[in-house]
């Protein structure tokens, strides 16, 4: 059984398999040291490049599979499930009714407070590093206090309240913090991360190619950007921090138009999933680096649907009203599968049926986690061969696309727009429909300008489930969406895919809501350990 937060909490570090995990061919031949005790640790430079492997290690881990990351994103408008098979811990999510023994949902929890317990070890101990300067120790700090961020916001936004956790002591009794306490220590850390983290790392495996391999400082600003919108939203609703959020964003926009950062948008948007630029992403801020020589299964068919000719699992699969929302052009060729191929090896369009109805589910496929069969070959969806097994897809935390929608939503919910709001917002929508199309303008209200981005951010990131930071699930929590959706899920009306053709969703929502439905449950074997978790 998977373990617990408090099982895990008491090792010093979980790197049972940190060989194997992480592509960066040098954090894999560098040796973790995860189980040595923390006096014997940190006596040299190797150690404090040891500490960060295998955090990162880590973190690999926590993001490489839905079922380790993503699982509690199909409660978004954009993804849905099987409504049968063995899918029931999506399905719970989907519908809205997550219990505590939920199988899937221990991973969730686990691996974040895995980073957690990894970030403690080198944020607790790693200043004592004899031979070193004060600059890699801090920069040693700034990385782990990301990451405890990133976990932290995880947990915040898919649990609420839960133990703060600074030290590697366990306390079976630790009380809860609230919301705001946590959120307090995610800007805390991400604060530190902004000022201490370098613009570029100069050596590898932290940066490679003129590519960021680790954390750096755009990441950092970016991620405090986003994390302003959350608090600005529920439960907090703090509104002032969208100003804090817009000028957060704008603080990374300003460093890129100015070159002091080194991203930029690419010109179409399929090459952001590409392969031709998977490991050269002029446009990810932070990603997660696999290599299926060292990795476990990258989970590459995940959101194939199991009676496509590929042989998918039916893990996750588009929703109705989103794909058909969704404006037609490049973005969403690129989204999407353009047409499926079953097993007679013909394709289709995703709502073909029988007469009378046969197909188990009959929903839009996403494309973006595809992979070419040939290593360095971009996925071919009308090649029944072509598809991978054991993927090395960078995962994606968050692009500069995403900091545009960002900035351009919070200067509209803090009540303005702008220039340069418009400019970027247009940016993002421009490269999606493939033309210079120039929708938006300053003649826009502030809310227009602020649901513009909003929807331009879902379509940017719809359907990813791999550890991004800023999923359309989670832009649903923070603008209290949930309900909504659970109202329109238990309607489930037939929608009109093509002219005279209808289809509504598979997986059925009931019940009555209540705000107990924005979290998940506490797994139940943590709430046997400590009594607080009860809710």
């Amino acid at each position: 059984m998977k373990l617990t937060i408090y099982k895990s909490i008491q090792l010093i570090l979980l790197i049972v398999s940190a060989f194997g995990i992480i592509s960066c061919t040098d954090f894999l031949q560098e040796d973790p040291k995860g189980r040595l005790a923390t006096n014997a640790f940190f006596t040299n430079k190797g150690d404090l490049d040891a500490s960060l492997n295998a955090l990162y290690a880590i973190v690999a881990d926590a993001q490489y599979a839905n079922h380790h990351t993503g699982t509690n994103f199909t409660v978004g408008d954009d993804i849905s499930t099987h409504p049968a098979s063995n899918k029931q811990p999506l399905r719970e999510h989907d519908q809205f009714n997550v219990s505590d023994n939920n199988p899937w949902m221990p991973y969730l929890w686990e691996r974040r407070w895995r980073m957690v317990k990894a970030a403690n070890f080198v944020i607790n101990n790693v200043e004592r590093t004899p031979d070193v300067s004060q600059a890699e120790i801090a920069s040693a700090i700034a990385q782990a206090k990301y990451w405890r961020a990133y976990a932290y916001f995880y947990i915040v936004t898919t649990w609420g309240p839960v133990p703060i956790m600074l030290d590697e002591e366990v306390n079976y009794e630790s009380e809860l913090n609230s919301e705001q306490q946590i959120y307090d220590l995610i800007v805390e850390d991400l604060k530190y991360a902004e000022t201490n983290l370098p613009i570029m790392h100069t050596k590898e495996p932290y940066a490679r190619g003129g590519i960021n391999i680790a954390v750096g400082q755009a990441a950092a600003k970016a991620t405090l950007s986003y994390v302003y919108m959350c608090m600005a939203g529920w439960p907090l609703n703090k509104k002032e921090y969208y100003q804090l959020a817009a000028d957060k964003a704008k603080e990374v926009i300003d460093a890129v138009n100015n070159g002091t950062y080194n991203y930029k948008l690419l010109d179409e948007y399929w090459k952001v999933y590409s392969w031709e630029y998977n490991n050269s992403n002029p446009e990810v801020l932070l990603g997660i680096y696999y290599n299926r020589d060292r990795t476990a299964n990258m989970s590459t068919v995940t959101d194939f649907l199991q009676d496509m000719k590929q042989a998918g699992w039916g893990d996750m699969n588009g929703e109705i009203k989103f794909w058909k929302d969704f404006p037609d052009g490049p973005r969403k060729e690129a989204t999407y599968f353009p047409k499926i191929m079953l097993a007679d090896g013909k394709l289709y369009d995703w709502w073909y049926d029988t007469e009378p109805a046969s197909r188990a589910v009959v929903a839009p496929c996403f494309i973006k986690s595809a992979e070419g069969a040939v290593r360095g070959t971009e996925f071919d969806y009308a090649d029944p061969s072509a598809i991978s097994y054991a993927g090395e897809k960078q995962h994606q935390v968050i692009r500069l696309a995403e900091v545009y929608c960002i900035y351009a939503e919070a200067v509209g919910r803090s009540g303005q727009i702008n220039a340069l709001a418009v400019d970027v917002l247009n940016k993002v929508r421009n490269r999606a429909d493939g033309t210079l199309s120039n929708i938006y303008s300053t003649s826009m209200t502030p809310n227009e300008l602020a649901e513009a981005g909003y929807n331009e951010h879902g379509w940017e990131i719809a359907g990813y489930c791999w550890g991004g930071l800023t999923s359309r699930a989670r832009n649903m929590f923070r603008m209290y969406r949930y309900k909504d959706h659970f109202e329109f899920r238990k309607l489930n009306p037939l929608i009109e895919v093509a002219p005279g053709i209808y289809r509504k969703e598979a997986v059925p929502v009931t019940g009555t809501w209540n705000d107990s439905k924005m979290y998940i449950p506490y797994p139940y074997q943590d709430v046997i350990l400590n009594p607080n978790l009860k809710r």
